[in-house]
């Protein structure tokens, strides 16, 4: 989600059409002012009429999806664009989403379904967090693309597809083949041409255009004019690392809109989560840094290397663990989005510390939830509880 108010300068010679393009990813919140940015802009357009699949990596917020849909919309292609977010699917029936199942196939197939692949005929289908597909069905999802045909679940017969790939993630797939956690054939076959969106941080020309492009996008639904962006606040977002990217500057800016109903926005009215601090520069001169948690954080470990535990590792992995797993509410895949990691890697160290029971060691044969406290948003909303297994 890319924004901006005012259109850049298009490059001489540019085609009718590539201007066409450029105004159609401003209005889809795109924007390509940063040289960075303009630089994605260019591979995306020579990339979308083929019919290469393609993998689109980048940090959680940088419009990832928007990216695949502009891919779709540049690609000439005249069927639907059809976005599935793999670690939202159920592993049980993750198989009948992607290619679909005959009536009485399984317990609850009252009527024949296609899958997300014959409803993205003719058109392109995003599979996002594609880190998070399970093994088994990484092995069937690689034989429809070499194949292009799905079998529906309870079917002996198979379909013609006509479907571009389109995949994204925001964890190091090369680093889940070696880990055993994802097919390396599977990888070679979505990596044919590969696309990094950087971090906001990274293209900070960007900023300005986005944030106002937000003012006026926010002003409208709350029927109100737009305040204008004092200078001491524009420079304060340019100076944000912006670990969230652009949903956290469209986040900042709304509520913004929310606590200030003066006609300026100005720095104190920006909740950006972290202070600056003073430090001293040359000459005594008072400078201000931001305080990045990471910074917080190694001052912690090295009071912890001060006087260490005999199972320091183990200790610091959960305590991360458990407070992700709170912080997103027992959410296994939020809580993988938010430490950068696939969905199996979490059930991995959600079993290893207690969190999550093997599915043998369950009187029903299902894993089994251990009840987490919320510290931050109150008890968790758990669907099945067990006591609590800690390390021994």
């Amino acid at each position: 989600m890319m924004g901006s108010t005012k259109a850049a300068p298009f490059p001489a010679g540019m085609v009718k059409d590539e201007i066409e393009s450029r105004r159609l990813l401003r209005a889809r919140h795109l924007v390509f002012i940063d040289e960075a940015s303009q630089t994605v802009f260019d591979l995306l357009a020579r990339i979308a009429p083929s019919e290469a699949a393609v993998l689109i990596t980048g940090e959680t917020g940088t419009g990832k999806e928007l990216a695949a849909r502009q891919i779709h919309e540049m690609s000439g292609r005249s069927g639907p664009f059809v976005a599935v977010n793999c670690g939202a699917i159920s592993e049980h029936l993750a198989e009948s989403e992607l290619f679909g199942h005959e009536a009485g196939s399984f317990t609850g197939a009252t009527a024949r379904r296609e899958g997300w692949f014959e409803a993205a005929d003719g058109g392109t289908l995003f599979l996002d967090e594609i880190g998070d597909l399970p093994l088994p069905l990484q092995g069937k999802l690689l034989r429809v693309l070499q194949e292009g045909e799905v079998s529906r679940v309870g079917s002996r017969r198979s379909t013609p597809v006509n479907v571009r790939i389109v995949s994204a993630t925001n964890v190091d797939l090369a680093a889940a083949v070696a880990a055993g956690n994802f097919r390396q054939d599977l990888f070679y076959r979505l990596h044919i041409v590969p696309v990094r969106l950087p971090p906001l941080r990274e293209r900070p020309n960007d900023i300005d255009a986005l944030a106002r492009y937000f003012i006026l996008h926010y002003s409208e639904r709350l029927k109100r004019p737009p305040p204008t962006l004092h200078r001491d606040a524009l420079e304060a977002l340019r100076g944000h690392s912006w670990p969230g990217n652009i949903r956290q500057l469209e986040n900042v800016i709304h509520v913004s809109l929310l606590v200030n109903s003066a006609n300026e926005i100005r720095v104190e009215h920006l909740s950006l989560p972290t202070a600056p601090t003073a430090t001293a520069g040359a000459g005594g001169t008072v400078m201000r840094r931001e305080l990045q948690p990471l910074d917080c954080i190694g001052e912690v470990l090295r009071s912890c290397f001060a006087q260490p535990s005999a199972h320091l590792l183990r200790d610091i992995e959960r305590r991360i663990v458990v407070d992700a797993y709170r912080y997103c509410d027992s959410n296994q895949v939020q809580t993988a989005e938010l430490l950068g990691v696939s969905r199996n890697v979490i059930r991995t160290l959600l079993k290893r510390h207690g969190l999550l029971i093997e599915a043998d060691d369950a009187d029903d044969g299902e894993d089994m939830v251990v009840p987490v406290t919320n510290h931050y948003f109150g008890t968790s909303r758990l669907q099945r509880l067990a006591p609590v297994h800690t390390q021994p």
